[in-house]
């Protein structure tokens, strides 16, 4: 089976199973009519979309692993972010709230800005304020980001954050927004089932930041450039982001040492605003 032919075998499998097509989209988070594009070949789905129409389906692991494989014979796909402001950003947020669902292992690494899931309101705003949206476009993103945290308190999952020390000092938002965005590292970090990690500046470094990616168990991973999102899948490519990931992780501080790093760029914000 080729990738041209998924969306057809995709519809058959849904029918055979009893499933009307509105429900099936809804259990794969996206649109009825992205679901009949795909189901009539107009557009080719992702391997996240495969992924999330077999589990709305509720297929067993060995049909599941043959189109899987279909979906992955293009290794990496690029979806431009145009594409995900027409549909709506609070529907691509919803949508890796249903991977990240689904993942036990979380390792991100960020070197510009603090992680989706750790962010604060505010600061989940000023990210967002930056894409010109209407008000109501941007109630609707903020609304679904902080949606996705509630995925931390899930004890069954494990989360791993990398983060250089410059994205403690990025002057996204204002010193005392900064304040209450470091303390919420600082809370997070204790959880059980979380690890906060700082790349210092003071570190010997034998690599080099270059973006941001989030590895989901060994499945995939998820690369944010300027003007797309990658999908990885080809096993080969995701142990790269895997090394990578460790390597930045041996130089990083954590724990205690992580939570004093922050803590003092925290401070320093504070004196900061006392002088103004």
């Amino acid at each position: 089976m080729n990738r041209a032919d998924l969306g057809a075998a995709l519809r058959a499998l849904r029918q055979a199973s009893g499933l009307e097509a509105k429900t099936v989209a809804r259990g794969a988070v996206m649109s009825r009519s992205k679901l009949s594009k795909i189901e009539t070949g107009n557009v080719a789905p992702s391997v996240v979309d495969v992924a999330q129409i077999l589990t709305a389906i509720g297929v067993s692991e060995e049909v599941k692993a043959e189109y899987m494989a279909a979906a992955r014979a293009a290794a990496t796909e690029a979806t431009a972010w145009r594409l995900y402001r027409r549909l709506g950003y609070h529907r691509k947020q919803q949508q890796v709230q249903a991977l990240e669902s689904k993942t036990t292992l979380l390792r991100l690494f960020q070197p510009s800005l603090v992680p989706g899931l750790l962010q604060t309101p505010e600061y989940v705003r000023a990210v967002w304020a930056r894409k010109e949206l209407t008000e109501e476009q941007l109630a609707q993103v903020v609304g679904a980001r902080l949606a996705r945290q509630s995925v931390l308190y899930d004890t069954s999952k494990s989360f791993r954050f990398i983060i250089t020390e410059p994205v403690l000092r990025w002057r996204i938002v204002a010193p005392l927004v900064m304040v209450g965005q470091l303390d919420r590292l600082i809370s997070v970090s204790r959880l059980p089932n979380s690890d906060i990690r700082v790349v210092p500046l003071s570190a010997e470094q034998n690599d080099f930041p270059a973006h941001s990616f989030s590895i989901k168990d060994e499945r995939l991973v998820t690369v944010e450039t300027v003007h797309a999102e990658l999908v990885v899948t080809d096993p080969r490519d995701i142990e790269l982001y895997v090394r990578k990931f460790t390597g930045f992780g041996e130089v990083a501080v954590s724990g205690d040492d992580a939570r004093t790093l922050i803590a003092r760029i925290r401070d320093n914000f504070l004196r900061e605003q006392e002088t103004v």
